[in-house]
């Protein structure tokens, strides 16, 4: 049973690249009938492997969560919008934030923020080993 989100509205970011959106289903539920953290976690990840993978063209890898913090359950059927910004190139790394905004199907256009985090991609070569990040396409 989907219950409408809390009446604590938020703004979609404007400043970030919408990288995913996913409508959590019921096999994604925990006993508590909210979607697991962990479900969410995975969304997170593979929205913040984005903005990595066009600037490093190549492999990668998660190597950690800086941070992650759970503002409110996700339920099932919610439409979860994931956006994300890169806050740091390094040689070999990028970390990347990602938030997620949550519309209930019931408040169409209403939006709450239900998570964010902070995430470090390394990119490897060929043997899992750390390699440079290439530089930025030059501007046409």
């Amino acid at each position: 049973m989907s219950q409408d989100l809390p009446c604590t509205y938020a703004e979609l970011p404007t400043d970030k690249d919408l990288v995913l959106r996913v409508i959590p289903m019921p096999a994604d539920t925990n006993s508590n009938g909210d979607i697991f953290g962990g479900w969410v976690m995975a969304q997170v990840d593979l929205a913040g492997a984005v903005l990595p993978a066009r600037r490093i063209r190549g492999r990668m890898a998660t190597v950690a969560v800086n941070e992650f913090i759970f503002k409110q359950p996700v339920r099932v059927g919610d439409l979860l919008s994931f956006f994300a910004e890169v806050t740091r190139v390094g040689t070999t790394s990028m970390t990347i934030r990602v938030e997620v905004f949550a519309e209930s199907a019931r408040t169409q256009g209403r939006y709450a923020k239900v998570t964010e985090a902070t995430l470090t991609y390394v990119a490897i070569d060929e043997n899992g080993r750390p390699c440079p990040i290439p530089p930025p396409p030059a501007a046409a």
